[in-house]
C-alpha cells in the first residue's frame, strides 16, 4: 500500500493516479492526511477490502510530507561504517540519536532556503510509525511501523560542529522533506536491503543500501521505544551513508541553484532546488 499526501489531503496512491480517501470512504476517513496514522489499523483494513475507484491523475508539485505533523521526529547519527570512517569516528557502542524540529519536515519537492553558506546533504530511509509503541521487541518491531519513505537530513554545519547543536542546526525550513509517499513494508522485496542514492547536479555522491546500517529499522524502533513512547506519525530518519559534503577535500557544501535529487529504490525521489534565504 502506498499514500500520499496531494495539496494537503490523504490520497491512496494505485496504478494510474491516485484516490481521494475522504471522497471514497464516504467521509468514514479524513482528508487529513496527519490523522490517518491514529487510525492505521482501520485504514489498512478498509483498503484491504477491496473496494475499486477511478483514480486521478497525480500533481507532483502538489505532494506533501506523507505524515506532516509528527509528534516526534528522531534521527540516527553515525548509522552507516562507512559515514563512520569518513569522519573519523569510532563505531558507535550504542545508538546515536537526536532530533530535528517537526517544522522542518516538509514535502518532497520543496525549495530549500539556505540560511548560511555551510549547508550539507544526508540521504536517507525515513520511518513512519503506524501505532503507539513503548518497550517493544526487535521481532515485533516492522509492526509498529505504518511504512517508509524518502528523506534528506540537510545539516548547517557551522552551527552544528562549533556548538554541538545538532538539533538546532538541521531544523531551518524545509531541512526535513521526505516523501513522494509512504510505502508499507510489504511491497519491498525486503525492508531490511533498500538501496539508496543521492545525486548532486546530476553527479552521484552517496550510495549504500540499508542493509549496511549499523543498527537495522527493527533495532532503531525497539531502542528508542525502550525510552520513550512512540506515537502514531512520528518520523525517524535512520541515518545517513558516506558521501556527505563536509568531508570532502576541499568541502562541498550546497549553492543556491544546486538541485538534490534522494532516491529510496522501491519508494520513489525527492527532487529539491536550493534556493537563496536568510543571510544568502
Amino acid at each position: 500500500m502506498r499514500i500520499a499526501n496531494i495539496g494537503n489531503r490523504l490520497n491512496l496512491v494505485v496504478p494510474g493516479g491516485a484516490i481521494d480517501v475522504e471522497k471514497a470512504s464516504g467521509g468514514v476517513f479524513s482528508a487529513d492526511p496527519a490523522e490517518v496514522y491514529d487510525r492505521w489499523a482501520e485504514f489498512r483494513h478498509w483498503v484491504d477490502s477491496g473496494s475499486e475507484f477511478t483514480p486521478d491523475p497525480i500533481d507532483e508539485r502538489a505532494l506533501g510530507a506523507p505524515s506532516p505533523r509528527p509528534r516526534q521526529v528522531f534521527s540516527i547519527g553515525a548509522n552507516y561504517p562507512d559515514h563512520a570512517a569518513e569522519a573519523d569516528f569510532a563505531l558507535p557502542e550504542v545508538m546515536e540519536v537526536f532530533c530535528k524540529f517537526p517544522s522542518s519536515i516538509t514535502g518532497p519537492n520543496a525549495d530549500v532556503p539556505l540560511p548560511k553558506p555551510t549547508v550539507d546533504w544526508e540521504a536517507e530511509l525515513v520511518v513512519i510509525i503506524g501505532s503507539q509503541a513503548h518497550g517493544v521487541s526487535e521481532g515485533t518491531a516492522w509492526s509498529y511501523v505504518a511504512g517508509v519513505t524518502a528523506g534528506q537530513d540537510y545539516s548547517e554545519r557551522e552551527r552544528q560542529m562549533a556548538a554541538t547543536q545538532w538539533g538546532l542546526a538541521k531544523s531551518y525550513p524545509a531541512f526535513g522533506p521526505t516523501g513522494p509517499w509512504l510505502v508499507t513494508a510489504d511491497e519491498l522485496p525486503d525492508p531490511d536491503d533498500i538501496e539508496i542514492s543521492c545525486t548532486l547536479n546530476g553527479k552521484l555522491v552517496q550510495h549504500a543500501s540499508t542493509s549496511r546500517m549499523i543498527y537495522s529499522v527493527p533495532q532503531i524502533v525497539a531502542e528508542l521505544s525502550s525510552f520513550c513512547t512512540l506515537y502514531p506519525g512520528d518520523v525517524i530518519f535512520t541515518g545517513t551513508m558516506s558521501g556527505v559534503g563536509l568531508l570532502r577535500k576541499p568541502p562541498r557544501y550546497l549553492k543556491v541553484g544546486d538541485v538534490v535529487v534522494t532516491e529510496v529504490n522501491g519508494v520513489g525521489r525527492l527532487r529539491n532546488t536550493m534556493v537563496a534565504g536568510g543571510n544568502l
